[in-house]
């Protein structure tokens, strides 16, 4: 079984592809399928979330490139931004993992969410699709000069305030 233990720097080619749904991408110790059919153990720093075109480095020296796995999502489309908007904000009222595009937003398919989303007005259509969701403001992926500890604290308005 191939070790999979850091982030690899870019590199112009790679060794091995890692195919996973949004849900797999955001585990940070899980044991996998190469797309080759190896098998590999993914242990990363806790809290990783894999992205669709991370390069991460095995132990034998091997670049694995990850990809995003077509899954069941639905786009959300809406005449206007304003309602865009609107629908982005009753999603992120919900805490639910959002994709936004140029006039667009996708989330994994969920009848609930997809009747709200007709019920604004929006166009939604079902499809498989790579789904990449905004990391989030205090996510891993956000970085910044303030402390760790800056409990969430608007970051404008904290350094003009002193």
């Amino acid at each position: 079984m191939i070790a999979i233990t850091q982030r690899s720097q870019p590199a112009a080619k790679w060794d091995a592809e890692l195919v996973l749904p949004y849900d797999k991408r955001q585990k940070s110790r899980l044991r996998v399928r190469l797309s080759s059919g190896e098998e590999a153990g993914v242990f990363l720093e806790r809290g990783e979330m894999l992205r669709d075109g991370d390069l991460l480095a095995a132990e034998d020296g091997r670049i694995v490139r990850v990809r995003a796995q077509p899954e069941p999502v639905i786009d959300i489309l809406c005449d206007t931004a304003r309602e865009l908007v609107r629908v982005a904000y009753h999603l992120g009222n919900r805490h639910v993992p959002l994709q936004i595009g140029e006039g667009w937003l996708r989330i994994a398919d969920d009848v609930v969410l997809r009747k709200m989303a007709e019920g604004l007005g929006a166009v939604v259509i079902a499809r498989n699709a790579p789904f990449e969701p905004e990391p989030g403001a205090y996510s891993g992926e956000h970085r910044h000069d303030a402390p760790v500890t800056h409990g969430g604290v608007i970051h404008e308005f904290a350094a003009k305030r002193g």
